[in-house]
């Protein structure tokens, strides 16, 4: 990963002005630079690096800054606002509870909590019978990481390895960093953990002639060469449904065999849902696509519609292995949070928008490939499902991964009136409320096509 920095010196632009985008000022625009120059001074760089927009509102898929410039949202703050940024009804819940007086509980019951749980579990089928609620993704997967292995203590294995995948990303705590397979991610930690287990993942450029499924054998061989049995020493495979930074989906044989493998030696498949569930995907859950039982699925970003809300689900068996209060949290399943937990829900049932992300998402990929196809030059893939789509970029002439040129893209396309996910990878992600119109969307598409175009001229 490259850094970036985007100028925060005002740029000029030329003046926009259609159904979904204005952009009358430079940007950053006037009136900002105090903002920009407090968070600069007070606040740690590691938040940094972000377009430099500051946001005044956002409204379903549009958002605004003091100035009236107004873009069409292709983030939805890192795929959070599924249901659109301030959606009525889950403004309209959280005042509710705000109204009642009820803002935090601790873990004493409340109706709101109970109510959520139960249209929760619903939600994600029959093979989720209960869940634990916490505030971020990262706490959700380590939630998901103790239960795999205090499933795999219940089993008696004779180790508590967990079998994660190369490039995967599952946050920034300890537990989670020790699952990521960058060894730069894990320095500050000074140790290793050496019952998580890392295998390749399977590219599309990195397969060659061997089928997914030979794939996955040749890196199980590996682990057993170096002692680790499968039965007797992992309790858990966790896979992240695809991979963020690229938005790339597993081939479905490949997860297919590894539950094949999980069922066979008693081990836990959990998926990391961060990004994928929620309808993202065009299905409530993304690993739905693989024809797959997940025994666990750790989720958060579009759960909670932008309100800090996250959780784990499974069986009973599986969920009720911590002994009680051993994974309570102080700010765990707050009412607010369950309100927009509930309000999420709800809206996606009735706005039908597992559909409408399928729907979307077939219209926005396909003319994500007309771009590749205009743009050969410069466009390797086009990768994802529903409304999350990666493009990546290589290096002319060659196929060469560019991680400079998307960040120009991201920057051209902020100042045209669209924004777009800036990964500092060779790839740009896509991935819009799931409540964007059908022509907002494609104007979003023409954008970045306009943004490609030029800075191809410019060379």
């Amino acid at each position: 990963m490259t850094t970036h920095v985007f100028s925060k010196n005002p740029q000029e632009t030329y003046p926009i002005k259609t159904k979904y985008r204005s952009i009358l000022t430079p940007i950053p625009a006037p009136g900002t630079e105090a903002v920009l120059g407090d968070l600069e001074r007070y606040e740690s760089r590691s938040m940094h690096g972000q377009l430099p927009i500051v946001w005044d509102r956002a409204i379903d898929f549009s958002v605004y800054d003091i100035a009236g410039n107004k873009w069409i949202d292709f983030t939805s703050t890192i795929f959070t606002a599924n249901i659109g940024h301030a959606n009525p009804r889950l403004v309209r819940e959280i005042k509710r509870v705000l109204d009642q007086g009820l803002v935090h509980t601790y873990a004493y019951p409340h109706k709101i909590r109970a109510e959520y749980l139960k249209k929760l579990v619903a939600f994600a089928g029959p093979v989720f019978e209960k869940a634990f609620l916490v505030s971020s993704g990262t706490e959700a997967v380590e939630a998901a990481l103790k239960l795999m292995r205090l499933h795999g203590l219940k089993r008696e294995k004779r180790r508590l390895g967990i079998v994660c995948v190369e490039g995967n990303w599952h946050g920034r705590t300890m537990g989670a960093q020790f699952m990521h397979s960058d060894p730069e991610q894990k320095k500050w930690v000074g140790h290793d953990d050496p019952d998580i287990h890392h295998i390749p993942f399977p590219y599309p450029w990195a397969v060659d002639d061997q089928s997914p499924v030979a794939f996955l054998w040749n890196a199980l061989r590996w682990l057993e060469a170096k002692g680790v049995d499968l039965k007797r020493d992992v309790c858990g495979f966790m896979l992240e449904t695809f991979q963020g930074w690229g938005a790339v989906f597993y081939p479905g044989e490949f997860v297919q065999a590894v539950e094949e493998i999980c069922r066979k030696y008693d081990i836990l498949l959990a998926f990391d849902e961060m990004q994928a569930g929620f309808a993202r995907t065009g299905k409530r859950f993304g690993y739905e696509h693989y024809e797959v039982r997940a025994d666990l699925i750790a989720c958060g970003k579009g759960m909670g519609s932008g309100y800090p809300l996250s959780g784990v689900l499974g069986s009973a068996e599986i969920m009720d292995l911590p002994e009680v209060g051993n994974m309570s949290s102080t700010h765990s399943a707050s009412p607010m949070a369950c309100a927009a937990g509930m309000a999420t829900l709800e809206e996606i049932e009735c706005g039908h928008l597992v559909e409408e992300a399928a729907r979307k998402g077939r219209l926005l990929h396909d003319k994500l490939n007309d771009l590749k196809e205009k743009h050969g030059n410069r466009i390797s893939f086009v990768l994802g499902q529903g409304l999350i789509a990666a493009v990546l970029f290589h290096k002319p002439g060659g196929t060469e991964p560019d991680s400079k040129f998307p960040s120009r893209v991201s920057e051209l396309c902020m100042r045209k009136g669209l924004l777009v996910v800036h990964t500092g990878r060779e790839s740009i992600k896509i991935g819009p409320p799931l409540t964007i119109p059908d022509d907002a969307l494609m104007e979003g598409v023409e954008v970045l096509d306009e943004a490609i175009s030029e800075l191809n001229e410019r060379k």
